[in-house]
């Protein structure tokens, strides 16, 4: 029996015509596209952004699950680097990068003739600190998953049940979020942090960020994970990975592995400036 709220969705975009997906080959934004693609065709446009701060292996998850499922694709170049608000780094960075990116998405629909663009947001992602939300709604930009009422969980279990291979991929986010608020994002900085979790999920590691403080990588893994990572041989292997790529201290966060970590200090900063007037 078909699911209600996918139900709702494939209605969403068909009313709808004609969509550009912002689409970064994660969890929501596959299970987007596809649905798109199942209701439009053709004339659903999946792009992905060529950025520094997306992993390269991230891109070509995206290709292949484009290329196995059919959907109309292409890869365009994002400048966000050429900003010296979103290099600068403060809480509105994600805010600059989605301005960048829906800017560009704009102009692609203009030229095509393609008048809604529309992201993976999801109705969990309501809760969290996601100044990207705003440029979407500065730019019209459409969430159908927030519309259509889906969790993360009922897009994974959708996916499942269409046999999307994005269905249990780890929580994925832009290696600049890896960067905390106030230390300048570049190139450099989030090359370092890309090799490094290459290399931590060569040695089977499946959910778990490296965060970069500098001289140090701080690593956060998955609670059922973690066990692996206190062996005095697994120490060893990760202090190797790390020292290679030029820090000077590995630390292992004892918290674990939770999305948006480097949000827990925006709380600190506000009260700090509240104290400093």
């Amino acid at each position: 029996m078909a699911h209600p709220k996918q139900e709702r969705l494939f209605s969403i975009l068909r009313e709808l015509d004609r969509v550009i997906v912002a689409y970064s080959g994660g969890t929501d934004s596959a299970y987007l596209a596809w649905a798109a693609h199942q209701v439009l065709g053709e004339r659903a446009l999946a792009i992905t952004a060529d950025s520094p701060s997306i992993p390269e292996s991230h891109k070509r998850d995206a290709a292949d699950f484009a290329r196995q499922f059919g959907l109309r694709h292409e890869v365009i170049p994002t400048y966000e680097f050429d900003n010296p608000a979103y290099v600068k780094n403060d809480a509105s960075r994600c805010f600059h990068c989605k301005d960048e990116l829906f800017a560009r998405l704009e102009d692609i629909g203009r030229e095509r003739g393609i008048p809604t663009i529309v992201y993976g947001v999801n109705v969990d992602d309501l809760g969290d600190y996601r100044p990207g939300q705003n440029a979407a709604r500065i730019h019209q930009v459409k969430a159908p998953l927030v519309e259509a009422g889906l969790t993360k969980a009922e897009i994974r279990e959708l996916s499942r049940q269409a046999g999307l291979p994005t269905w249990d991929r780890p929580a994925a986010a832009c290696l600049a979020s890896r960067i905390p608020y106030g230390t300048p994002v570049t190139i450099q900085n989030i090359r370092q942090v890309e090799l490094g979790e290459e290399e931590v999920r060569a040695l089977g590691f499946r959910q778990f960020r490296v965060r970069y403080h500098e001289k140090l990588a701080r690593l956060e893994i998955a609670r059922d994970e973690m066990e692996r990572a206190f062996s005095l041989e697994m120490a060893g292997k990760l202090t190797a990975i790390f020292k290679k790529l030029g820090f000077q201290y590995v630390a292992l966060d004892l918290e674990g592995y939770r999305q948006g970590s480097l949000n827990e200090v925006l709380p600190l900063r506000k009260a700090e400036a509240a104290l400093s007037r």
